[in-house]
């Protein structure tokens, strides 16, 4: 089994649910008492904030480059970066280390694929769902990506960052974003991606008819079936 390097607080709520969907992805997979290997490396989601606010990337990137760092030399055979939006980042966190990082968007344009999606609303930061740096891994894969207008983004972004992060889960915050996952719905988006990974802590399936794709739970799962070298596209076959 390989060993996983998690890079997680960003914030922890969504770490944790890394963590725990990672060790039943092995159990289901391996039975009895067997669960992961993995190291967690938590940063300071403080920090890390306040460089996307000023727009101060490179910091950030080496503050996670030093976390990816550690986990290499603790062992890790692989990084799982537990957030969308730092994912901007990964071309610098990767040239500081050896062991390669499964990117979040590219498993789940692999999901897509595999269900044969070809439109796809992207919900996430401001940071994620505005610039191209997630968008282009699915345009790669010839899916075509939809995002709300100005004023969901806003709604979508402040849900995350003022309640979510914080652990809030505010009933007029689903409804809000309900409301967008319908509206992007009616404008031929086959499915949504939950393209932050604390979106899933306020809405999931049973909350709307559009197909939902969150990618907590697909990178997740992909990190464990990859901790045991078991392909996700095998096993379906």
């Amino acid at each position: 089994m390989k060993k996983i390097g998690l890079i997680g607080g960003m914030s922890w709520e969504s770490t944790v649910t890394y963590y725990q969907i990672i060790n039943r992805t092995i159990k289901e997979e391996l039975g009895g008492l067997h669960s992961a290997k993995c190291i967690i490396y938590s940063v300071d989601f403080d920090e890390i904030e306040q460089c996307q606010a000023q727009g101060e990337w490179e910091k950030s990137g080496a503050i996670l480059s030093e976390a990816a760092q550690s986990l290499e030399k603790a062992g890790a055979d692989f990084i799982v970066i537990c957030t969308n939006t730092m994912h901007k980042m990964v071309d610098q966190i990767q040239r500081s280390i050896a062991i390669p990082i499964l990117h979040i968007a590219e498993v789940t344009a692999d999901e897509l694929v595999e269900r044969k999606i070809s439109k796809v609303a992207l919900l996430g930061t401001k940071y994620t769902m505005e610039q191209e740096f997630y968008k282009s891994k699915l345009v790669e894969r010839g899916i075509e990506v939809l995002i709300p207008d100005r004023l969901g983004v806003d709604v979508i972004n402040n849900t995350i960052y003022n309640e979510l992060c914080l652990g809030k889960i505010e009933e007029i915050s689903k409804k809000k974003v309900i409301d967008i996952i319908e509206e992007l719905s009616k404008q031929g988006a086959e499915g949504v991606i939950l393209g932050c990974t604390e979106i899933g802590l306020l809405i999931n399936q049973a909350d709307t008819k559009t197909l939902l794709f969150d990618t907590t739970i697909i990178h997740a799962k992909r990190a464990a079936l990859h901790a045991i070298e078991l392909d996700k596209r095998e096993k379906c076959i």
